[in-house]
């Protein structure tokens, strides 16, 4: 098994640290605070504030390294990749994979970078939110665009199923639409939501009475807001186009409830759409080669069809 080198020991960094060394692993990170470094250390995992040092283990060692990192903090490690460690196998779990490589790209272009993104996350953060089991049951996109080092790729799968979750390959800016729809456009709906249900700050009868359905619909609202802005903010593109298909939906929602009083277009388009969910929580899982000219597209295509890599042939 490949050794562990985890940038960031926030939510995700921290839970990735106890998967992979629940697994066997070796594994050490890098905390960006001396307290932080500490309350991981009193948990027995080997974490310290010396970036530069943990990049030459990864060189010694030949290991995977993982950006854990929000979006703006990644340039700056990059930069110490280029420095110290220039053509180490590298990965990440930031929820936008464009902006990512096109940084890779320019601040260290000799990386063997492969892009990830495990699908998983609470409203909490920090190392004291993290979960050996986060992972489990998840599904982790691994990017397969042209070009990229399969031996990489074949790492980064083997973290993820080391980890307890499914392998979803994509090309990275289908994944950047893909997310902008099913995680950051839920965020911004959910601070609306909240922000609508909380109503006037002097009157909280509607925040009394509220229930499940208003506290799923605005749990990830919850969320550290710089986290919810990095991950936001860095997929600007897509998550445009997919704020104005919800604006158009809920413009078309209004006018036929302002006319007629008729929801019903808008209620079981959404009824058949969630039942279209449920059907792909069980993917169908096929073994695949990395060898070929077209291995990769290949890759592409089996996630598109939502179905995800389950080994090798």
């Amino acid at each position: 098994m490949r050794a562990l080198c985890v940038v960031g020991t926030g939510l995700i960094g921290g839970s990735l640290l106890r998967a992979a060394t629940a697994a066997g692993r070796e594994c050490w990170g890098v905390a960006g605070s001396a307290g932080t470094a500490a309350a991981a250390q009193a948990d027995g995992f080997a974490v310290d504030t010396d970036l530069d040092a943990a990049l030459r283990r990864a060189t010694d060692a030949d290991a995977l390294v993982v950006i854990a990192v929000p979006l703006p903090a990644v340039e700056q490690v990059l930069t110490r990749i280029d420095a110290v460690a220039p053509t180490v196998r590298l990965t990440d779990a930031v929820s936008v994979k464009v902006a990512v490589q096109d940084l890779v790209t320019t601040y260290a272009p000799r990386a063997r970078y492969v892009g990830g993104h495990p699908m998983a996350g609470t409203a909490e953060s920090g190392w004291a939110a993290g979960d050996a089991d986060l992972f489990r049951d998840a599904a982790w996109v691994v990017v397969a665009d042209d070009g990229v080092d399969t031996g990489v790729w074949k790492d980064v799968a083997e973290l993820a199923w080391a980890c307890g979750s499914r392998v979803v390959p994509a090309a990275s800016d289908e994944h950047d639409l893909a997310v902008a729809r099913i995680s950051h456009l839920p965020h911004l709906l959910a601070a609306v939501l909240a922000t609508v249900g909380a109503g006037d700050p002097d009157d909280d009868l509607a925040l009394a009475l509220s229930a499940s359905s208003f506290a799923d619909g605005t749990r990830v609202a919850g969320t550290r807001p710089e986290l919810t802005l990095a991950m936001c903010e860095g997929n600007r593109p897509a998550l445009l186009a997919a704020v104005d298909e919800a604006l158009g939906r809920l413009g078309v929602m209004r006018g036929a409830l302002a006319s007629t009083g008729g929801l019903k277009a808008t209620v079981e388009s959404g009824y058949l759409a969630r039942q279209r969910w449920r059907s792909t929580r069980e993917p169908l899982g096929l073994a695949v080669s990395l060898d070929g000219p077209r291995a990769l597209e290949d890759l592409r295509e089996l996630g598109r069809r939502g179905d995800v890599v389950s080994g090798w042939k």
